[in-house]
């Protein structure tokens, strides 16, 4: 379907061409000169009549290089000399398009530039360094002038004007709608030889990118996303070199003004696709480097900056090609900057939130996944978009953050806790013996150093308070564990533990009661527990503890 399209393009220009020819006059003039009917001689009083006596002095029908070649007699220079900077500069005029309004030149002779107040006239505002000067009442170019001239033909025609000329030799004089035959078989020539370094550069980049691709061992993303880079770049370079080929044409001035003005176009446009293409591939590496990081948000910054990446190259892209265009991009940018900023005061909430999000991307202050609090926000992050951050609750339910508002508040991030504390006192009654205590405090110690998922290097296990109705132990630990339910998993086996090493010591645990002790009453033993072992004997079973666990 491409190559259909291609070379309907360039059956397309091909015709075109043809009909601007038929259109053109059998003269191939610069500009309709005025005053066709009357006999026109070497006249250059003005700028107006010098312009004139260079152009019509070089047209088929009246081409007298020596009376062009007046407009550029300064002092010192001979007639050949002149003569052969007019026709070198009046192909350049050609083979660039400038198409000169005759119209539009002043006739005054003592015309003065309204930038310099010099006796100064330029024809074609793109070639400042070409311009006509007065001097003893004559209008001639510039020395400066005939100086840039020699650069400027080597530019238009960097391997001659006669290139194919000499390649079709035999066709030079004949003519056929309104052009030389050569000229119609250089078009062809040109067309054909376009189409060929199309196909070999395309074939030549495929082959290049999936070598380099398959040695650096990406030879699976060579088809989704490389190979389509070859095209536009193959028909980048492609126009590129029709664009330095056309001039040799040496058409009429109106046929190569449109066909620059597509060329100044075409290649910037190509050029700003092969950049467009280019960011699926740095996109592919930046989500590469994303996959080696540990935060998942990572992989939510890279396909936004792909978005952004391409927006921001279709822009310069179409600044460029509007700026090749001839196109006042100051008068634009201006006018775009007062448009933004009433659409900026219309949407301002939405910039807020956008810029929100940059802000979190950048700062990276949570994650996916990340239990956070804000405020009356208390949740896990599910999903962070453009505008809004999606946060699901404890309620399961779903709350829709603005980013502006979570750029701009105090965020508690639960998700980068290193450790997750647990803190409690264990109360026990006061009828528990020191010794009991003691040896109570040392296995929750080794509950706590037997753990596979506890803070070993810092914990605080201590009797230290002596409360209302109970006796206190202070259990604060830390969890090595990554999320709220691996916590709750971890506290469940170490209370569970902390109960069955009570129970086996015969440790009861303290609660607010009103006791009313009967140490005598008739017929009935006391509730009052009796601990007649040792130190040495409560240690004996609490080791026959541990021991029995570690054996099952």
């Amino acid at each position: 379907m491409k190559k259909l399209i291609f070379s309907v393009l360039l059956a397309s220009a091909f015709l075109i061409l043809l009909h601007f020819s038929v259109l053109a006059s059998s003269e191939q003039q610069t500009a309709p000169l005025p005053e066709a009917e009357e006999e026109i001689r070497v006249n250059l009083s003005s700028p107006f009549h010098s312009l004139r006596t260079h152009l019509h002095f070089l047209q088929p029908g009246s081409y007298e290089p020596e009376l062009a070649a007046q407009v550029f007699m300064q002092p010192g220079m001979t007639i050949e000399e002149a003569a052969e900077s007019a026709i070198k500069l009046k192909q350049v005029f050609d083979g660039r398009g400038y198409l000169i309004d005759l119209d539009k030149v002043p006739h005054n002779e003592n015309y003065t530039d309204t930038v310099s107040g010099e006796f100064k006239y330029i024809p074609v505002h793109s070639l400042p360094e070409i311009f006509l000067e007065k001097h003893d009442n004559i209008w001639l170019y510039s020395r400066e002038s005939i100086s840039a001239i020699e650069s400027l033909h080597r530019q238009v025609f960097p391997f001659g004007p006669d290139l194919l000329i000499n390649i079709l030799p035999q066709a030079g004089t004949h003519t056929f709608i309104g052009l030389y035959l050569w000229q119609h078989l250089g078009i062809l020539l040109l067309v054909l030889v376009g189409f060929l370094i199309h196909k070999l550069l395309t074939f030549l980049l495929n082959r290049a990118l999936y070598k380099g691709a398959k040695q650096m061992g990406y030879d699976n993303l060579v088809r989704p996303y490389l190979l389509p880079i070859a095209k536009p770049l193959s028909l980048f370079l492609v126009f590129v070199a029709v664009m330095v080929m056309f001039p040799l044409l040496q058409l009429p001035v109106e046929v190569s003004r449109y066909f620059t003005f597509a060329f100044k176009a075409i290649l910037p446009f190509f050029a700003t696709l092969v950049f467009y293409k280019l960011i699926d591939v740095f996109s592919l590496y930046l989500e590469k480097v994303a996959g080696k990081s540990n935060s998942s948000l990572d992989n939510h910054v890279v396909p936004m900056l792909r978005k952004v990446l391409k927006v921001f190259v279709v822009i310069i892209g179409g600044l460029f090609i509007l700026q090749n265009l001839d196109v006042n991009i100051t008068a634009l940018l201006a006018g775009l900057s007062i448009g933004g900023l009433a659409l900026a005061l219309a949407a301002q909430d939405t910039l807020k939130n956008f810029f929100g999000s940059l802000m979190i991307f950048i700062d990276k202050p949570f994650s996916v996944g990340h239990w956070i609090t804000s405020g009356d926000i208390d949740g896990t992050v599910e999903e962070v978009g453009f505008r809004s951050t999606r946060i699901r609750t404890f309620r399961n339910s779903l709350h829709y953050v603005p980013n502006g508002m979570l750029a701009d508040a105090s965020i508690d991030n639960h998700g980068l806790r290193a450790f997750r504390r647990f803190f409690m006192h264990i109360a026990i009654t006061y009828d528990t013996p020191p010794d009991l205590i003691e040896v109570f405090v040392r296995g929750l110690r080794k509950i706590v150093d037997n753990h596979p998922n506890t803070r070993k290097d810092f914990y605080i296990v201590e009797f230290n308070e002596m409360g209302d109705f109970s006796l206190r132990i202070m259990f604060y630990i830390f969890f090595a564990v990554p999320t709220w339910p691996e916590e709750l998993k971890a506290r469940h086996e170490i209370l569970i533990e902390i109960v069955r090493l009570a129970e086996r010591l015969g440790v009861r645990f303290a609660f607010p009661t009103s006791t009313l002790h009967m140490e005598n009453f008739p017929e009935k033993n006391s509730l009052t527990p009796k601990h007649d072992m040792s130190m040495d004997e409560f240690k004996q079973q609490m080791d026959d503890y541990f021991t029995k666990k570690e054996d099952h």
